[in-house]
């Protein structure tokens, strides 16, 4: 229920976290570089980092059966991923001595203490990706391509805020 005052959701300790969360941010927007949420969101935030986390939640996999797990991901991009993976902390690579050498890729501890909140995120992603779509749909039919002139008067809701 809404708070008629301010028109907001009652505050929850999730959301209380959150508002402290961002005010500590205010004090990182002098030096970017150094925020730790930009940090970990730029590692995790990727277009594959989850999905190749997720694929290591069943136990250890060779670069073939990531490669399987995530098929749309190429050669290179998969190789470049696991290492940033690596040098973050989040997977550990072991490399076997056999002829050809064979290696395998798991979740560190690290990695693991991310499967809590990444399981939140992708409930809440399967919960509400059909609103998104719908949100999506609704703006692509109003909104002007940006090579195209908006007609007079026309003012975007992005702009009206």
């Amino acid at each position: 229920m809404r708070d008629k005052v301010s028109n907001r959701e009652p505050s929850s300790p999730a959301r209380q976290k959150i508002i402290e969360a961002f005010q500590a941010l205010e004090a990182w927007s002098t030096h970017p570089p150094e925020c730790p949420v930009r940090d970990v969101l730029d590692r995790i935030g990727d277009k594959w980092s989850s999905l190749l986390i997720i694929a290591l939640v069943g136990g250890p996999r060779r670069f073939n059966a990531l490669r399987k797990a995530v098929p749309d991901i190429s050669k290179r991009m998969l190789t470049q991923t696991l290492r940033d993976l690596e040098r973050d902390g989040l997977i550990e690579r072991q490399v076997f001595p056999t002829k050809p050498p064979s290696v395998e890729y798991r979740l560190a501890p690290l990695g693991v203490s991310l499967l809590d909140p990444l399981g939140i995120l992708i409930a809440w992603a399967d919960e509400r990706h059909g609103d998104i779509r719908i949100a999506r749909q609704k703006f692509d039919a109003v909104a002007v391509p940006a090579d195209k002139e908006a007609p007079s008067g026309f003012s975007p809701a992005w702009e009206t805020v």
